[in-house]
């Protein structure tokens, strides 16, 4: 186990290059929620986007397209009202990364686009609502896991899936051999392990990260990194590291909006 610090995974965070493209960046994807719950989408899109992602797009239900093409400018929209669809737009081999789960409802729905994703074998970041759904059957979840994963798990969450936390290094462990994904365990000392036996314990998050739509940025983050192919124990530590470094540097005040807006800063802190 280590301190999780910008020493482990910094040669490891995507650089743009300028003889590159957008395309060369990434296409992370984010599954958006249903019209009355769009704000934990588009807050995990823009951190995407922030975090360097070359594109970005939100799959949504087309009845809820006018909010997200409203409320959204350098993010793409796609329409996608079941897990068919989302499958159809997940086949484009530019698509590098999905973000599936905040505010997407504890759905139907939501099962079928998390199992439609893992089919595919695109690298996944899975909150919230797509952990939750899976509640009655983890093991369906977990045997669907075969590309790079990562879970981020609130307490609550983790509870549903893997069981009572006693020791938390030692259930993210024991869940990230369990799931074969990597776990980012949140809390004001985040834990995160890998299948390999790998852990970082990013410690002492900013209080001012106990805010309504926080994990929705971390997720865009992490998702983010993924795009650009940065290996997912890396990306999650890296993550993990920035947007608690953006919750210091705004510092009292501060709402999930303003996360995004501080990446800039932390990455040219980093020397990017």
């Amino acid at each position: 186990m280590t301190d999780n610090a910008p020493d482990l995974w910094l040669s490891a965070l995507p650089r743009p290059s300028s003889a590159g493209s957008k395309y060369d960046r990434g296409h992370a994807v984010v599954l958006g929620g249903p019209m009355a719950s769009t704000g934990a989408s588009r807050l995990a899109a823009r951190a995407a986007l922030r975090i360097g992602a070359g594109l970005v797009s939100v799959a949504c239900d087309p009845a809820s397209l006018i909010v997200y093409a409203s409320a959204l400018e350098a993010v793409m929209t796609r329409p996608a009202k079941g897990a068919d669809a989302f499958a159809e737009l997940l086949a484009d081999p530019r698509i590098s990364s999905v973000i599936l789960g905040p505010a997407a409802g504890v759905t139907e729905r939501t099962r079928a686009c998390v199992l439609a994703a893992l089919t595919a074998e695109k690298p996944c970041v899975l909150d919230a609502d797509a952990l939750t759904v899976f509640k009655a059957q983890p093991d369906e979840l977990f045997g669907a896991i075969r590309a790079p994963t990562l879970l981020t798990p609130h307490g609550g969450e983790f509870a549903r899936l893997f069981g009572t936390v006693q020791n938390r290094e030692d259930a993210a462990l024991t869940a990230a051999q369990t799931s074969g994904a990597v776990v980012l365990l949140k809390g004001s000392d985040t834990v995160i392990a890998a299948p390999d036996g790998r852990i970082a314990v990013n410690r002492a998050a900013p209080a001012t990260l106990a805010t309504a739509g926080s994990g929705d940025v971390l997720a865009g983050i992490a998702g983010g990194l993924m795009a650009q192919g940065m290996p997912v124990f890396e990306a999650a530590c890296a993550a993990a590291w920035i947007h608690a470094e953006a919750a210091r540097l705004f510092g009292p005040g501060l709402i999930s909006e303003d996360l995004s807006e501080q990446i800039p800063a932390v990455l040219r802190g980093l020397g990017l």
